[in-house]
């Protein structure tokens, strides 16, 4: 008996939060540090001729006095003719930009900025890529992939986040799966380890890279290594040597020189390639100024740079209100010159009115921190910092917790006691039995300097250093003190001697 088959058309409802063209640019600009938003700025004075250097002469200043608006372009409320849709002679006349994400080509990118004469392992995986033969979204994926690597050449970001990433910020559709396969590609360059997710798989990557390279001639101590690390890699990072010998039933001489080599292999393969020598030479430009003067008054500026003010060029936005007028009696040459003018303008107030909101969060954003933390910019005492984190700074001024973090993220503040990464004023706080309110910062610089100072013969164990701690003032528990000492990439007492 044949079962027939048969289509059910159902109708659900869903809420789904997507971010207007407008509000992506705005995005966009807030990541980028002070460095990098001139080269930005000067890259649209190049595309767009309706937009030029020079102080607005119209009230479109009036937008900086509301920094928390949530206007995404001028047709909500400027006081211009020409910002509105309704302007446009057909709904197919829209520009583009306007019903896409990116309003800028892919391919118009700013020119960077060199920091230094060495070239970062970014450089030269790009270049490697370049020798690939891969689709065009493959290709964006593998770039996107690069880019989030860190220092060390490793992807410590969970595929699953970045495939969000490039949905939300680059109107990218991709698959964990994908990602995953376009990740297999990238962990082919050189030199071997990149793009790894863990140190583990950083390890197994180079040992078969040389089990590869030694086809034709293999060596069997390769596959002791690639067992070691792959079926005992908790014991290996624990030093349980006698314990890796029973569970692959090896000698003793086999499993120490399986160790020795894998010992040898790189753990951080970025680092080899020039970028932390490249970082190190890098020039530092503070996004903002805070100077503390001796009466207590703490003056905040924002660091502008060589980044130009902006305005609407006269010319264009005159041309477009006489065309604007005539458009009753327009030829198709005319109605082509009015779209083309009206797509430039408004473009160009899009960008001036993205760069003003940029500076208002990035200004509100710092603000907050500089109350939050005010002994601080006072004294320039760490010990002065108190427990603050995303949250506190996003109550403090409205704005939401994800762009506070883009704000604290690559951006700098010069203090009278030197420059900071804003990262540096956020950290946990502990609260002890009776209500007191620790800094975390504060109880892990403690228990630093109880490690520092132990006998390295006899070296504290956790409830030791848990028992000093509270001698000190600072009741945590012992697993408190195991996590702290983990973030700060100290090992356990055994491993310390």
């Amino acid at each position: 008996m044949t079962q027939a088959s048969r289509q059910v058309q159902t109708q659900t409802q869903q809420q789904v939060q997507t971010l207007s063209p407008q509000q992506v640019l705005v995005v966009k600009l807030l990541e980028l540090p002070a460095i990098e938003l001139e080269d930005r700025v000067r890259a649209e004075l190049l595309e767009n001729p309706a937009l030029e250097e020079g102080k607005e002469e119209t009230s479109a200043d009036d937008y900086a006095d509301s920094p928390d608006t949530d206007r995404e372009s001028p047709e909500d409320g400027g006081d211009t003719d020409y910002d509105s849709l309704s302007d446009y002679l057909t709904e197919d006349d829209i520009p583009d930009y306007k019903l896409q994400e990116n309003n800028r080509s892919r391919d118009d990118k700013a020119e960077e900025i060199p920091f230094s004469d060495s070239t970062s392992f970014y450089e030269t995986l790009k270049e490697q890529l370049g020798e690939q033969n891969l689709t065009p979204h493959q290709r964006e994926l593998a770039e996107y992939l690069i880019g989030s690597l860190d220092d060390d050449g490793l992807l410590r970001k969970s595929l699953d986040s970045i495939s969000d990433e490039l949905a939300i910020y680059s109107g990218i559709d991709a698959s964990p799966q994908e990602l995953e396969e376009v990740l297999h590609i990238i962990q082919d360059f050189d030199p071997p380890g990149l793009g790894a997710r863990n140190l583990q798989e950083c390890l197994l990557i180079q040992i078969r890279r040389k089990m590869q390279q030694r086809r034709s001639n293999p060596d069997p101590l390769l596959k002791v290594e690639e067992r070691i690390v792959q079926n005992c890699y908790d014991e290996f990072t624990r030093k349980h040597w006698d314990k890796i010998q029973q569970k692959l039933d090896i000698d003793k001489d086999t499993a120490e020189h399986a160790i020795r080599e894998i010992c040898r292999l790189n753990p951080r393969p970025g680092a080899s390639m020039g970028e932390t020598i490249g970082k190190n030479m890098q020039q530092i430009v503070p996004d903002f100024i805070v100077e503390t003067a001796d009466d207590g008054t703490i003056t905040l500026s924002l660091n502008n740079r060589n980044v130009p003010e902006l305005r609407m060029n006269r010319d264009f936005t005159t041309l477009l209100e006489e065309h604007t007028k005539n458009k009753a009696n327009q030829s198709k040459e005319s109605r082509e010159a009015l779209l083309f003018l009206k797509q430039k303008v408004d473009a160009a107030q899009g960008f001036i009115d993205a760069v003003k909101q940029r500076q208002n969060t990035l200004l509100k954003t710092m603000q907050a921190i500089i109350d939050l933390q005010r002994p601080f910019f006072l004294e320039g005492d760490e010990s002065l910092l108190k427990p603050m984190i995303l949250k506190d700074v996003a109550e403090r001024t409205g704005l939401d917790i994800s762009t506070i973090s883009r704000v604290s993220n690559s951006k700098y503040v010069q203090t009278n006691y030197g420059i900071y990464p804003l990262k540096f004023f956020f950290s946990d706080g502990y609260v002890t039995e009776d209500g007191e309110e620790m800094s975390v910062r504060e109880i892990r610089k403690i228990l630093k300097e109880c490690i520092e100072s132990e006998d390295k013969a006899k070296p504290y164990t956790d409830d030791e250093l848990t028992e000093i701690l509270k001698e000190k003032g600072y009741p945590i528990a012992r697993r408190t003190v195991a996590k702290y000492r983990q973030q700060m990439n100290i090992p356990v007492a055994r491993l310390r001697k």
